[in-house]
């Protein structure tokens, strides 16, 4: 087997691996599936209650979709206005960390009074929770411009918004297709967070009903379907990002 056939065949065969020894761990140490069900007892959950999971993973699949756009489309604008300046960049980067670090189940409950209970607290807190990372890397790309590069288009008669265009932006797509796989995760958390606290549907509150009723399996059953989704958006960014970016991965490979 060639080493391009082992990469592609590499995240499946690790994946069954994994499943295989939960698996094998549950049954050698007789782990009560009260605990920790093995992954036959999750696909039994999945069976059972595949339509109430179905239901719930598209509305998730819904909100966080939504808030993960706003998430990009404002975000990349503020990343943009940030970065086009170092004066701007250094006075608001310590707002953006302190909003950051502002724990985002604390917003839920704000945004409930807001908005009430419904789609928009979950859309808006998945929008939260994943729009630092996109505003921050973006930035950070365009901020930080070698000077040696500037000077040179500024030599050749550039303008700042040519300088931004031309270099700035195609520099920064590297760290802001990275900021995305990681936003698509936290607004995962963020509308499951949402839900949990302010909504009638979802994986979150479906597991919150699961929780009550001390149903494991159904647990593991919605996290794993949560899993599958986040894995789902990942590889459609990735896609984009082969086709954007190609120049960025054929300098990766030439280095190693």
């Amino acid at each position: 087997m060639d080493r391009k056939t082992s990469l592609k065949l590499a995240p499946y065969l690790f994946t069954i691996g994994f499943f295989i020894l939960w698996e094998v761990a549950c049954r050698v140490l007789k782990v009560s599936t009260f605990v920790l069900p093995p992954p036959s007892a999750v696909w039994s959950a999945m069976v059972q209650y595949q339509r109430p999971l179905l239901i719930n993973a598209f509305h998730t699949l819904w909100m966080t979709t939504a808030g993960f756009g706003l998430s990009v489309v404002f975000g990349i604008a503020l990343g943009l206005i940030v970065g086009s300046s170092r004066l701007l960049y250094a006075g608001l980067n310590p707002l953006l960390v302190g909003f950051n670090s502002i724990p985002k189940v604390a917003v839920v409950p704000i945004l409930v009074i807001w908005f009430g209970v419904g789609w928009l607290p979950p859309v808006l807190t998945a929008f939260v929770i994943s729009f630092f990372p996109i505003v921050v890397n973006m930035a950070t790309g365009l901020a930080t411009i070698e000077p040696e590069t500037e000077d040179v288009m500024k030599a050749l008669g550039a303008s700042r918004l040519d300088i931004m265009t031309k270099v700035g932006i195609p520099r920064s797509m590297p760290y802001l297709f990275g900021a995305l796989k990681v936003s698509i995760t936290l607004a995962y958390v963020g509308s499951v967070i949402g839900e949990q606290n302010a909504s009638n549907l979802g994986i979150g509150n479906l597991i919150t009903r699961a929780s009550a009723d001390f149903n494991v399996p159904l647990i593991f059953a919605a996290l794993i379907v949560l899993a599958i989704l986040g894995v789902f958006l990942v590889v459609i960014v990735d896609m984009i990002e082969a086709r954007t970016t190609k120049w960025a991965r054929r300098s990766q490979m030439s280095n190693a």
